[in-house]
């Protein structure tokens, strides 16, 4: 009798400091972009779901913001993700820089894996930042005299450097199991979640430092529209919320340049991933402390989890 080959699938979380690249990690492992990546701290502000199915595996990672000290309503939020993702994984990937030995934010981001029993893998990011590899090896060491990794393995998850090798000891550490989601399955996340982080995404890489921690979008309106070729257009409405009247004007820009830009950037991204024509109009609009108001902050959950309308 043939035994049928193993099979392997779990949750795994991302964590780390804030920019340590865990976004673009997922996104690599993955082969899709599903979470949004700038060079800004907290950019991701949710856990955001990835899939990769393998002949052998499927493994649902869980992107989750950055450990950083909580200031507003907001970040206190963020850090309940963090701490969600921490519990009842079946495995743990810390995302660290290769560039550098632990820093203070490292430190506090490893301190919160002391109570945890699940097996830890180190992935040492960026190391395509390196001219001389030899150079990763003191700060390995500082890892590796920091917490007992299951395993550390340098990455790029810009480049790809070393991602089979990360990718075949997650699959290794996980429990056998069935697939959890059919094979074709890539985010729980809903379409407007998505598009909304897109929209969010570029106006972090256009606008100014002030602006990116002060922005929210919240898509207003989402309707199917049959066109007389048969296709689907998809009429897409959202709001760019800010705090102040300045970061409006930043957003706007002159003439209304800026916000022109961010609206075809985020529409070249978010056709693609619908497959189909969409029609996309944004708005500014300044909402005061907005990351300090829980009902606002209830509103910018439903908005990305709400139906089409």
């Amino acid at each position: 009798m043939t035994q049928s080959p193993k099979h392997s699938s779990g949750l795994v979380s991302l964590i780390g400091r804030p920019n340590a690249g865990k976004s673009t990690l997922m996104n690599a492992l993955i082969g899709t972009k599903l979470a949004i990546v700038a060079d800004k701290p907290q950019t991701t502000r949710t856990i955001i779901q990835g899939v990769m199915t393998l002949p052998e595996a499927q493994v649902v990672f869980l992107d989750t913001p950055g450990i950083h000290e909580p200031k507003t309503l907001l970040h206190k939020r963020m850090i309940e993700k963090i701490r969600e993702a921490l519990e009842g994984r079946d495995l743990i990937l810390f995302v660290a820089e290769a560039t550098h030995p632990p820093a203070t934010a490292d430190e506090q981001a490893i301190a919160w894996l002391k109570d945890v029993r699940t097996p830890v893998i180190l992935a040492l990011n960026k190391i395509d930042l390196l001219e001389n590899k030899a150079a990763m090896l003191p700060v390995l060491e500082q890892y590796a005299s920091r917490y007992n990794w299951a395993e550390m393995i340098p990455v790029s998850g810009l480049t790809g450097d070393g991602l089979d090798v990360l990718r075949a000891a997650i699959v290794d550490k996980l429990p056998e199991g069935p697939p959890l989601y059919p094979p074709d399955y890539l985010t729980s996340h809903p379409e407007r979640f998505l598009a909304a982080e897109l929209i969010r995404e570029k106006i972090l890489h256009l606008t100014r430092e002030e602006v990116p921690h002060s922005v929210a979008v919240i898509i207003d309106t989402w309707a199917e529209e049959p066109r007389k070729d048969g296709s689907t257009l998809t009429k897409i409405l959202a709001t760019i919320h800010v705090e102040r009247d300045g970061q409006k004007s930043i957003v706007i820009g002159r003439k209304g340049s800026m916000l022109k830009q961010i609206g075809m950037e985020a529409r070249l991204e978010i056709e693609p991933l619908l497959e189909r024509k969409i029609y996309l109009e944004l708005f500014v609009r300044v909402t005061p402390d907005w990351r300090m108001k829980s009902q606002f902050l209830h509103e910018l959950d439903q908005s990305s989890i709400a139906g089409s309308e």
